[in-house]
């Protein structure tokens, strides 16, 4: 008995999703229309409010962001150059050429 109530459960949720899906679907079609007929006017005032929402970082939230990047590129700058001239030692000890 168990097992038919997870049978008629599974049936509900999955026509559940397929209408949520077929709705989605009516709706994102029903937007690209409406995004198609949008004035340039109306494009850039849509803009305006989507910068409106943005959370802006603190000016010591960027300072600290800045540092960790510039601080993160120098790490593996340094480390590709190490490992490029200890390839470049073992080609030249390898092959026994020089390269200028």
């Amino acid at each position: 008995m168990a097992n038919k109530k997870k049978t008629s459960n599974k049936k509900t949720s999955s026509n559940t999703n397929k209408t949520a899906f077929s709705k989605a679907a009516t709706q994102s079609k029903n937007s690209n229309k409406n995004d198609q007929k949008q004035s340039p006017k109306e494009y850039f005032r849509g803009i305006k409010q989507e910068l409106k929402k943005v959370v802006w970082p603190t000016r010591k939230e960027l300072v600290s962001d800045t540092v960790v990047v510039i601080a993160v590129c120098t790490f593996f700058a340094v480390g590709f150059w190490l490992v490029d001239t200890g390839f470049l030692a073992f080609l030249r000890e390898l092959l026994d050429i020089t390269l200028s």
